[in-house]
């Protein structure tokens, strides 16, 4: 009687989550119940890392040559000053994501005409010097820069915090197996299997784009520096932890 009861259990009863039900292994094999229980664990995490992504854009009217030509001045010169402002024995260093240079057209009466000319060179400044992000961004503006397309702040011991969550989880999940499987009168005797995985919110993505005018109204190169330092919060990064497994019990 003990055993039809128990069979009875294993095969459809759910409790606060945890499905408990029975299971072959194949059709030689006997029937082994098992508790299926799903956890997680997250936390709130201070991010120590940036990255940057600044844009040099020139162009000129007539001439591709002299729109790069100026491109290059303008960013050798952001370069330079912005390798003075991170460390590079830290991990920090500055690359180039991206080069286009490119005709622009415009269409009058049905015709293709051409507009101009234009250059861009677009660079990413990591550093895990946040506290110099609002910085960097003034600097390279003061320099000829653009455009500020985007931040991103993310946290260099990821995967630490991920094993660490991924323990918490794994531990309250065997508790409240323990728990259910002592309260049916069976008790764990071991994993059938376990899917772990690790995200992070979207919010240490910052949409952070500025862009200055290319060009005066007289023609010039607006250059410009800002007064007052670019305000940027960095924020926390939440780090989830989640864990779907599976136990046998007898």
């Amino acid at each position: 009687m003990k055993k039809i009861i128990l069979s009875a259990i294993l095969a459809g009863i759910f409790v606060s989550g945890l499905a408990i039900s029975g299971n072959a292994a194949d059709n030689n094999a006997p029937e082994r119940g098992f508790i299926s229980v799903s956890t997680n664990a997250n936390d709130e995490v201070s991010p120590d890392t940036v990255e940057i992504n600044i844009a040099v854009k020139t162009k000129d009217n007539k001439s591709l040559q002299k729109a790069a030509n100026e491109n290059k001045t303008v960013s050798d010169n952001v370069y330079s000053a912005l390798k003075l402002m991170i460390n590079s024995q830290n991990g920090d260093y500055i690359k180039t994501a991206d080069y286009s240079a490119r005709p622009v057209y415009v269409y009058n009466n049905n015709k293709k005409i051409l507009d101009k000319y234009e250059v861009s060179n677009s660079i990413i400044v990591h550093t895990k010097n946040i506290d110099k992000t609002g910085s960097i961004i003034d600097k390279a503006i003061s320099l000829g820069a653009t455009d500020v397309n985007d931040l991103r702040f993310s946290v260099s011991n990821y995967e630490n915090k991920c094993n660490e969550l991924l323990a918490q989880a794994s531990q309250k999940a065997k508790n409240r197996v323990d728990i259910v499987a002592k309260a049916s009168g069976t008790y764990v005797t071991g994993v059938k299997n376990m899917n772990i995985s690790c995200s992070e919110n979207s919010s240490n993505r910052v949409t952070y784009r500025l862009s200055k005018n290319l060009m005066a109204a007289d023609g010039a190169m607006e250059a410009a520096a800002p007064q007052v330092s670019t305000p940027i919060q960095s924020g926390v990064i939440k780090i989830y932890a989640n864990l779907n497994a599976e136990y046998f019990i007898k």
